[in-house]
């Protein structure tokens, strides 16, 4: 049967499927973007615009600026696609899935040298920043409920960090009325200094975060020491102040490439630590992890009980509904890599990153900040004044599709720019190379603008 224009042109839309994609009426017009069509369109064709738009986004592999993970073997995504319909909050409906939850959290809590690794108290979350949260959460309760026993005001609570934490934890302060104490960066230091942290610390002071893999520089904070000075100063003072551990992206880390390193239950003043399945526990975003020394030190207060799902269960995080996808697939990282698997991936991350530092550090104008030896994430600045900015450098590499992110440092550094790379899995040696070569590319052009000198060793910049 042959179909003249005007046949087609009137033909219901569910039987313009038959048309090409890029001949039907959706994709020869205008398609609305800030309010919804009165008609409904063809699935192939909505995916097409879709689809389309999104080839604008940039390359999540050479995306270096995120800590989150952008690669997952096929049946791990496989397995997320089987369970996205799954409810994470409806334990009744979904029993198996809560389950798999509780040995996620048991098996994180072991890694973590809980002193109870068969009936830990923890949970999964959207992400690290609700981690934090609940973290927090729990250190304003419990402060509350003891300041309340000895009949003291519960007005001024402050919570002592660096300034160098990541943005969540000013939203924690601001949204539940909390003093922050900042540890502010001096001279080379961009971490907490334990004895100016212990310094901040007074009978108001509901706890104290140290962070293991900072976001500016990916350096460990030195957790032992914080918890050293603590003891002093409850011998000194009566002050007994609890330590919240962010290890958003060490958690997943330390346990495997620093064993020794004592920062986790290990130390009696650790109450309770957080990590980013997304981030180096290998999964999609977003899941997130939290996990609580003892059952007391979650208060009571925090859980709530439902029954209006089908059955009477327990929650305290703050978000409800989510996907059970990134928990199974969390698991199926466990079940998957085991802790060789896991230590190989982190291993061959931390020997990448030491490999890209120095050899940036090799081509002249660059001064490493860290170089990757903790996480696998390294930051850089300039030696001297040059006829470049690392923001220029930030936005060459675009060019080439990179996205490697040039900022000041906290507070009292802000006059040092760095430049910071975040080495995930499934970034290869080869690509290594390929952006230490777009970087040099890069180097060559600067030397082509004006206020450029060469010098025997490498290249030198001035104004």
């Amino acid at each position: 049967m042959i179909f003249k224009k005007e046949h087609l042109e009137n033909l219901p839309e569910t039987e313009k499927v038959i048309l090409p994609v890029y001949a039907r009426d959706s994709l020869k017009t205008k398609v609305a973007k800030y309010k919804m069509e009165e008609e409904s369109m063809l699935p192939r064709t909505a995916y097409g615009i879709i689809s389309d738009e999104l080839i604008l986004d940039g390359n999540s592999r050479l995306n270096l600026a995120t800590f989150v993970s952008t690669w997952m073997e096929p049946e791990a995504k496989q397995l997320m696609m089987d369970t996205l319909d799954k409810n994470m909050i409806d334990k009744d409906e979904y029993p198996q899935t809560a389950e798999i939850e509780n040995r996620c959290v048991n098996i994180i809590a072991n890694l973590w040298n809980s002193p109870d690794d068969k009936d830990s108290i923890g949970c999964s979350t959207i992400g690290s920043s609700e981690a934090c949260m609940l973290g927090g959460m729990a250190f304003k309760w419990k402060w509350k409920e003891k300041m309340k026993k000895l009949k003291k005001s519960t007005d001024k609570p402050n919570l002592v960090m660096g300034m160098n934490v990541q943005v969540c934890w000013d939203k924690f302060c601001r949204y539940w009325e909390i003093e922050p104490r900042f540890v502010y960066c001096e001279g080379d230091r961009f971490t907490i200094d334990p004895k100016k942290a212990a310094e901040l610390c007074d009978e108001n002071t509901i706890g104290v975060v140290c962070i293991m893999g900072s976001t500016f520089d990916g350096s460990y904070e030195p957790v032992q020491q914080v918890s050293e000075e603590l003891d002093k100063l409850q011998k000194e003072k009566g002050l007994d102040i609890p330590i919240h551990v962010d290890a958003a992206s060490g958690g997943f880390i330390a346990p495997f490439l620093d064993p020794d390193l004592l920062w986790d239950f290990r130390l009696d003043r650790i109450k309770s630590i957080n990590t980013s399945g997304h981030k180096y526990g290998l999964v999609y975003p977003g899941v997130g992890w939290v996990v609580w020394r003892d059952k007391e030190d979650l208060p009571e207060d925090l859980i709530f009980y439902v029954d209006y799902l089908g059955g009477k269960m327990a929650t305290f995080a703050i978000n409800f509904s989510r996907p059970g996808s990134q928990i199974c697939a969390q698991y199926y990282n466990f079940l998957r890599l085991g802790k060789k698997g896991y230590r190989e991936i982190q291993q061959t991350c931390r020997d990448i990153a030491l490999y890209l530092s120095s050899e940036i550090e090799k081509m002249g104008p660059f001064k490493l900040i860290t170089k990757g030896d903790d996480i696998p994430v390294f930051a850089w600045a300039l030696k001297e004044e040059t006829n470049f900015s690392l923001y220029d450098m930030a936005d060459k590499l675009r060019e080439h599709g990179w996205l490697v992110p040039a900022y000041k440092m906290p507070a009292n550094r802000q006059d040092l720019v760095v430049q910071r790379i975040v080495v995930k899995n499934a970034f290869s040696y080869d690509l290594a190379n390929m952006l230490l070569k777009d970087m040099k590319k890069n180097l060559d052009f600067f030397s082509t603008q004006k206020g450029f000198i060469k010098k025997e060793e490498g290249h030198h910049f001035r104004h």
